[in-house]
């Protein structure tokens, strides 16, 4: 079972690292599965996860307080703000724009409501 639990820590942390330059792949929300994962398999790959120079202090501030950085807000706003302009330029029918705007507005009012790390 601990092979499943790392693999699937590899597997999220792999999804973030896609997320970096993706906009429309979320980086935080993999990184906090990844250390989920490797806290049940490894000690050593959680870690490495919570003392990364790059992520750490964003998963630490998530699991002590549930503080999500003013600079990781403006980055998810400008990603959601990207994709639904591009849903709109796209001429994306206008129930799916409604469901997006319904989500990303959810997805908003979650991350800004949440304390500053």
């Amino acid at each position: 079972m601990h092979y499943l639990w790392a693999g699937l820590g590899l597997f999220c942390v792999a999804l973030a690292m896609v997320g970096v330059v993706l906009p429309l792949l979320p980086t935080v929300p993999f990184l906090l599965l990844a250390a989920f994962f490797f806290a049940r398999s490894s000690s050593r790959l959680h870690t490495w996860l919570l003392t990364h120079q790059l992520f750490g202090s964003l998963i630490q501030d998530w699991q002590s307080s549930g503080a999500i950085r003013p600079a990781a807000k403006k980055a998810a706003t400008v990603s959601v703000a990207a994709v639904f302009g591009l849903s709109i330029w796209m001429s994306a029918p206008n129930f799916v724009l409604a469901i997006q705007a319904v989500v990303l507005g959810g997805v908003m009012a979650f991350i800004w409501t949440r304390p500053n790390g």
